[in-house]
Formats: structure tokens, sequence, C-alpha cells
């Protein structure tokens, strides 16, 4: 009989002690992959970023008929003021610059 108690505690000992390191190892994995998701989402939300302030800052291409292009001009401007991309002035200067040209 103590042969057997023996076995059973050294069981428990190995299995108590597995259970613990396996925690462990399952914390700091997702420890990793939870750092490894969050710069992931940054660099695409920067990039996102970006890339949307390449494409506000980018002059419109002119087209051949001068008349619709200074109205789709006009058009997204005042979609970028509504959207709270452009002030005021921003958007006064703009449209100076598009009327003028």
């Amino acid at each position: 009989m103590p042969g057997l108690l023996r076995g059973i505690a050294r069981t428990a000992v190995v299995a108590g002690t597995a259970t613990a390191v396996s925690g462990r190892v399952q914390r700091r994995q997702a420890e990793k992959f939870a750092d490894r998701d969050a710069n992931i989402y940054a660099n695409r939300e920067e990039s996102y970023e970006q890339q949307m302030g390449y494409q506000q800052a980018a002059p419109a291409a002119p087209t051949a008929s001068g008349k619709t292009d200074t109205l789709a001009q006009l058009k997204q401007l005042g979609e970028l003021k509504s959207q709270g991309v452009l002030t005021d002035a921003e958007f006064e200067a703009q449209k100076a610059k598009i009327l003028a040209g």
C-alpha cells in the first residue's frame, strides 16, 4: 500500500507541475501574440492614415472639360470640409485657387 500511495503522490506532483508550466507557456504566448497583433494593427492604421493624407494632398488631374473639372473639384472640396478635414480658412483658400485657375 505505501508503494501505491507513493506512486499516486508522484503522479499528482508531475501532473501539477505540468499544468503550472503549461499555463505559464500559454500566458507568455498570449502576451507575445497580443503584442504582435497590436503592432500589426498600429502599422496598418499608420499606413492607412499616410495613404489618405497623400490622396488628399495630391492635386486633381486635369480633365478635358474645364467646367465639369472645376465643379468636381468644388464638390470634392466641399466633402472634405464637411468631413472636418479642412478648416473654413483652408476651404476658402482652395476654393479661390480653383475658381481663379
